[in-house]
């Protein structure tokens, strides 16, 4: 395991990977649910380049889609989940509920999927910021509402602003 800390607008990110160049975590500061550090491995900030152009590309030259290598370590049904986030396209919002059904799910799966959105370890690529409250509502985001708030818009084609 190898980790990188790249800078964005969203403030520094945490890219953690495999020896191989696989993501397995894209981390914000002061994240719900992050890791503790002496997991990531050595720190190289040259490593993981791939995602770090690609979140870059994403930020700041138009990006909607990421071919990133993921290595992505969960239950299955998480698993489905984030597999599910990462056909929500670019600037399109689902709800929980919605994405439940997408998958043939009953619809009080909705808390489920919120569950397993909240334990996403790869968070922008594996877009967890696209899903929403049954009424339109931002509702939790590990990186918090503001960084999902500025997400949404920056997918709106709006200026970036964090703070």
């Amino acid at each position: 395991m190898t980790y990188a800390v790249v800078d964005s607008p969203l403030g520094p990110l945490t890219l953690v990977g495999t020896d191989a160049g696989e993501l397995t975590g894209l981390f914000m500061d002061k994240q719900r649910y992050r890791p503790d550090r002496t997991r990531f491995g050595d720190r190289d900030d040259s490593a993981l380049s791939g995602a770090a152009e690609q979140l870059d590309e994403y930020f700041h030259h138009g990006r909607t889609t990421f071919d990133v290598p993921l290595l992505l370590t969960g239950t299955d049904f998480q698993r489905r989940i984030w597999a599910a986030l990462q056909d929500i396209p670019y600037g399109v919002t689902t709800t929980y509920g919605g994405l439940a059904a997408d998958l043939g799910l009953k619809p009080q799966s909705a808390r489920a999927v919120g569950l397993a959105n909240g334990k996403n370890p790869v968070s922008i690529i594996v877009p967890c910021h696209r899903l929403v409250g049954s009424t339109g509502s931002l509702t939790g985001y590990g990186g918090g509402i503001e960084r999902k708030r500025a997400l949404l818009a920056h997918e709106r084609g709006e200026k970036l602003l964090i703070g």
